[in-house]
C-alpha cells in the first residue's frame, strides 16, 4: 500500500514515517515544505533501500481531491496538526477521492465531528478513522483490555507525561493554548460541570517514573470515554510537563488566563521557548498512565493501572504508533469502511508491539480497589458477603440500620465523648454514608442527632490502615478470625506528632452478621483514666 503522510517532516509525522518504512510501505512524504520533507526521504532511503519514498509540496489549507488522487496514494494520513479549531479539510477530500484516511487528531471538537462524514465514507467505500493516537486509540484499547467482563465501570482517568525535553513546537503549544485556563466540560461525580483548563493540579504514579505533576487537559477522551464506557462517577484526562517547576508555572499560566480572558495564543512561539528552559534538570522519560476503577465478572470491586515508560528520546513516538497499528489493519481489510473515531478498532496488544520495537514497555496491574481488602490481603476473601460488600463498595454509598449506644462510663469520660461527637446512650437509626475512592474512605456517621466523621486511608501489608478523627490519628490493625473482622489500635498519632502509648484509647471493635444475614457491628472505644467512652452496636443494610 502506498501511503501519503502529511506533515510528514513535523515531531510525530518524522517518528511515524520511520515506522511506516520499517514496516515496508511505499511512501509520499508532503508538507508545506519540500526541501524538509526530501531531507527526511533521503534518509529514510538509506536507512530502508527497499521502500519506494517520494516527497512532494502540500499546503492543508488548498488540499482538493483531485490534488490527493493525483499523488497516487491509496491511504492519507494527517499528521499535520494543530487540529483545534479545524475543519476536516483533508479528510473530506480524501474521502471525496475515494482514499482511505487516518489522522493524529487530538483535539475535541475536531473528533466530535468527525463522524459528519461517515455517509460518504460508506458510500464510498473507504476507512476514515480520526485520533489514531495516544488519546484515543492507545487510551482507548487499554480500557477495553481492562475492564473487558466488568460488570460496572465507575472511574476512567488517562494521564499522559512527556518527557522534559520532549519537542514543545509553537504548534504544539498553540494546541495547548486553545483551551488553557479556559472552561472544560468534565464528567466528575455522577454530572457534567465545567472546570478550568490545568485549573488544578494533582500527583499520580507513573511506576518507574516516578509521581508527576499532571492537570486537567482537553481531549477527545472526555466525551469517549463516558459515552463508550459508562462510569457511574466519572471520566478525566489529565496532562503534565516535566520537570514539575515547569507545570506549576504553566498552572499560574492558566491561573493568569481564567482570571484575566487573555489571549496567549499570539505568544505561542515565545511561550514554546520559555518552555524549553530548565529541561536539562528534568526526567527525559516518557510516560502514560491508564486507570479504571469498577466492578470485575466475580462481583469484587477492582482497580486496573496500565503504565507506559518511554526510554527517553523515544516518547514522541508513541502518538504515531497507534496510527501505525490503525494503517496495519486497513492495509489488511480488517476496519470495516466509514468515518468515526479510532476507538474499540484495535486490540491493545497490536499497538503494544509496535511500542515494543522501539523500546517502550508497558505494565498492566489489577487489584483490589478498597482499602480493606488491599490491606488484608486473601484473608479479606473469607468474610462474609454483607461485611465485604460494605468494605468495597466505591464512590458514595449510604447505609441504614439500627444501634444500642452504652454511653460514656463517667463525667469525663462523657466530656471527651462530647468533645469527639460520639453519641449518647440509647436505641436509635443508624445512617452512614461512605465516599471511598480507593486511595481514602470517608465515613460520616449519623446516630439520631449526634454526627461524627472519620477518614481511613494508608492500606499497609499486615491489615494495616489509618483512621483519623480530627487532629487524631490511629493505626489500626485489622484481623479475620472465626468470619468476624477485629480491629486493634497499635499507635496513636496528633497530625505527626506521636503519643505516649500509655495514654493510647483502646478499642474492641468487630464485625460478623446477624441472625438475619444483615452486616453487624460492635463498637467499645475506652480511654486510659476516664474508662468506657461509647460503646455501639447494631446492624446496617444498603440503601437501594
Amino acid at each position: 500500500m502506498r501511503i501519503l503522510l502529511i506533515g510528514a517532516a513535523g515531531v510525530f509525522g518524522s517518528r511515524l514515517a520511520e515506522g511506516l518504512a520499517r514496516s515496508g510501505f511505499d511512501l509520499i512524504l508532503a508538507g508545506r515544505s519540500r526541501p524538509r520533507a526530501e531531507a527526511l526521504a533521503v534518509h529514510l532511503r538509506a536507512a530502508w533501500p527497499q521502500a519506494r519514498i517520494d516527497s512532494l509540496s502540500l499546503d492543508v489549507a488548498q488540499v482538493t481531491p483531485h490534488m490527493l488522487k493525483a499523488a497516487g496514494a491509496e491511504l492519507v494520513v494527517d499528521a499535520a496538526g494543530p487540529f483545534q479549531g479545524a475543519e476536516p479539510v483533508v479528510a473530506r477530500a480524501a474521502v471525496a477521492a475515494g482514499l482511505h484516511y487516518v489522522d493524529l487528531a487530538d483535539a475535541r471538537d475536531f473528533v466530535s465531528c468527525f463522524n459528519a462524514l461517515d455517509a460518504a465514507a460508506r458510500g464510498a467505500g473507504v476507512v476514515a478513522l480520526t485520533g489514531a493516537s495516544s488519546t484515543p486509540a492507545l487510551s482507548h484499547a487499554v480500557l477495553d483490555a481492562m475492564t473487558a467482563g466488568w460488570t460496572r465501570i465507575d472511574q476512567v482517568e488517562a494521564a499522559i507525561s512527556p518527557g522534559a525535553r520532549a519537542p514543545r513546537g509553537p504548534s504544539v503549544v498553540a494546541a495547548v493554548l486553545h483551551w488553557f485556563g479556559r472552561p472544560v466540560r468534565v464528567f466528575e461525580d455522577g454530572g457534567w460541570r465545567e472546570q478550568p483548563g490545568w485549573g488544578r493540579v494533582v500527583h499520580r504514579d507513573f511506576g518507574a517514573a516516578g509521581r508527576r505533576p499532571v492537570s486537567l487537559s482537553e481531549t477527545p477522551d472526555l466525551d469517549l470515554m463516558v459515552a463508550r464506557f459508562a462510569p457511574t462517577s466519572g471520566a478525566v484526562f489529565i496532562a503534565g510537563i516535566q520537570p514539575a517547576p515547569l507545570h506549576w508555572a504553566a498552572w499560574a499560566t492558566a491561573r493568569l488566563v481564567a482570571a484575566t480572558g487573555l489571549d496567549a495564543h499570539p505568544h505561542s512561539a515565545l511561550l514554546s521557548r520559555l518552555s524549553g528552559m530548565g529541561v536539562r534538570w528534568g526526567d527525559d522519560r516518557g510516560a502514560m498512565r491508564v486507570e479504571a476503577t469498577g466492578v470485575d465478572a466475580d462481583g469484587r470491586a477492582k482497580r486496573a493501572v496500565w503504565v507506559l515508560i518511554a526510554p527517553p528520546g523515544v516518547g514522541p513516538c508513541t502518538p504515531g504508533l497507534p496510527a501505525l497499528a490503525t494503517i496495519k489493519r486497513i492495509a489488511a481489510g480488517g476496519i470495516a469502511p466509514g468515518a468515526r473515531a479510532c476507538t474499540g478498532e484495535l486490540v491493545l496488544t497490536e499497538i503494544e508491539d509496535e511500542l515494543a520495537v522501539v523500546g517502550i514497555e508497558t505494565t498492566m496491574t489489577v487489584e483490589p480497589v478498597a482499602l480493606f481488602p488491599r490491606a488484608i490481603g486473601s484473608a479479606f476473601d473469607v468474610l462474609p458477603a454483607p461485611i465485604r460488600d460494605l468494605h468495597e463498595a466505591v464512590g458514595v454509598s449510604v447505609w441504614r440500620g439500627r444501634a444500642r449506644i452504652d454511653g460514656a462510663a463517667g463525667p469525663m469520660a462523657a466530656l471527651v465523648a462530647r468533645v469527639v461527637g460520639f453519641p449518647t446512650a440509647g436505641g436509635t437509626a443508624v445512617e452512614v454514608e461512605i465516599q471511598a475512592d480507593g486511595q481514602r474512605s470517608v465515613w460520616r456517621r449519623r446516630f439520631g442527632r449526634h454526627r461524627f466523621l472519620s477518614i481511613l486511608s494508608n492500606a499497609r501489608e499486615g491489615g494495616r490502615v489509618t483512621e483519623r478523627f480530627g487532629p487524631l490519628s490511629f493505626d489500626l490493625i485489622l484481623t479475620v478470625r472465626d468470619g468476624w473482622l477485629h480491629y486493634d489500635v497499635e499507635r496513636w498519632r496528633m497530625g505527626a506528632l506521636p503519643l505516649p502509648r500509655f495514654l493510647m484509647p483502646g478499642t474492641v471493635t468487630h464485625e460478623q452478621i446477624d441472625a438475619e444475614g444483615r452486616f453487624a457491628f460492635d463498637v467499645e472505644i475506652s480511654a486510659p483514666l476516664v474508662g468506657r467512652l461509647v460503646r455501639y452496636r447494631g446492624w446496617l443494610e444498603r440503601e437501594g
